[in-house]
């Protein structure tokens, strides 16, 4: 059985409410006061599918109702139909700019206002349908993307020896870092689905030098300091002489990836790689997802060093300030470290499964 739509009726006249009600009784619920204010109240608490607003009313007029109902993110999209005895063009013309999608002058031809709600009714209820399709899709494309980069970055873990956990550990540090800075719930996710990209470049760098188990020589970290430039190109769509060979896409996320993968080794007073970035210069997920992958390397075990206590690890990272990472970030950081240290025990490499 389909949904019956609701009706407010906003009315200070309850005669007018009253012809209203007997004739869409059967057809729509219908709720109703005689007070503008109320008319506000009502809206933003019961939804209504669709509102019938007096414009002469004792308390608020209808004008200013419509514009609370348009600036309210929960109202915003009800359709609106004014009616009035105010029957001038420039009437007309001031409630639709206000935001109402019809404008009826009374008395009432019932049959004809009866046709026009069941017409806006019938786009609303298309439009809803429309805009629920778009969001589907898009989630689906985003969630598309975001398994894409992951699975890209996994790809790098294979010729690496970190752990996949690493990856887990270093994007929700990053997280929480991105939220304690003040960044929107929004932007948070988008680092956190970002950030495992930031070795992906080392697909490209010989096994000879990536899996080396000493210091590498000036030559072969020249070489290794490429990861960085190789990352950007695979996530521009680019080949290995930086031509580009896919189309550009325009996602944030992707953009965030490339970011992050270019600079997550510059650092805060310009000696850092590729491009000797300083400052505010380097993008601010490149300062945050540095330190995040410093502190989860530092604090890690590998083939070739055993892992920092995690008290040793932040002071030397402290002691970096100004040199590697942003002062005002490493004091960020230290702040929520007992968030870190959460997310570091429930992604340990104890539980990692190779």
């Amino acid at each position: 059985m389909p949904k019956r739509h609701t009706l407010l009726i906003v009315d200070d006249i309850p005669e007018n409410i009253d012809i209203i009600r007997e004739t869409l009784k059967d057809d729509y619920r219908m709720i109703a006061t005689t007070r503008g204010e109320q008319a506000f109240q009502l809206a933003c608490n019961k939804q209504p599918d669709l509102i019938l607003l007096d414009i002469m009313m004792p308390d608020i007029n209808g004008y200013e109702i419509c514009k609370m109902l348009k600036a309210n993110k929960s109202t915003a999209d009800i359709p609106v139909f004014f009616t009035t005895a105010l029957n001038s063009e420039a009437d007309e013309t001031k409630g639709l700019s206000l935001g109402a999608v019809d404008y009826i002058t009374k008395p009432f031809c019932m049959p004809i206002v009866r046709e026009r709600i069941k017409l806006q009714l019938e786009l609303k209820t298309h439009r809803d349908q429309l805009e629920n399709l778009v969001d589907q899709r898009t989630r689906e494309l985003s969630e598309s993307q975001k398994q894409i980069i992951y699975r890209l970055g996994l790809a790098s873990e294979y010729r690496d020896p970190e752990t996949g956990m690493h990856i887990k550990r270093m994007s929700h540090y990053c997280q929480l870092l991105f939220k304690c800075i003040g960044y929107s719930d929004k932007e948070c996710e988008r680092i956190l689905d970002a950030s495992p990209m930031h070795d992906v470049g080392k697909i490209g760098i010989p096994d000879s030098i990536l899996l080396k188990p000493g210091k590498l020589t000036k030559e072969e970290f020249d070489i290794m300091k490429q990861h960085t430039v190789i990352g950007k190109r695979i996530l521009s769509g680019q080949d290995a002489t930086g031509k580009t060979v896919l189309p550009f896409v325009d996602s944030h996320l992707i953009s965030m990836a490339i970011s992050i993968a270019y600079t997550h080794h510059e650092k805060w007073d310009g000696t850092g790689y590729p491009n000797q970035l300083a400052n505010t210069h380097i993008p601010i997920e490149g300062r945050v997802s540095a330190i995040a992958d410093v502190f989860d390397a530092l604090t890690s075990e590998r083939p070739y060093k055993k892992a920092w206590p995690v008290e040793e690890a932040l002071d030397e990272m402290i002691k970096l300030k100004e040199k590697s990472f942003e002062p005002d970030l490493i004091d960020a950081f230290e702040k929520i470290l007992p968030e870190i240290l959460i997310i570091k025990e429930q992604f340990s490499d104890k539980t990692y499964i190779p």
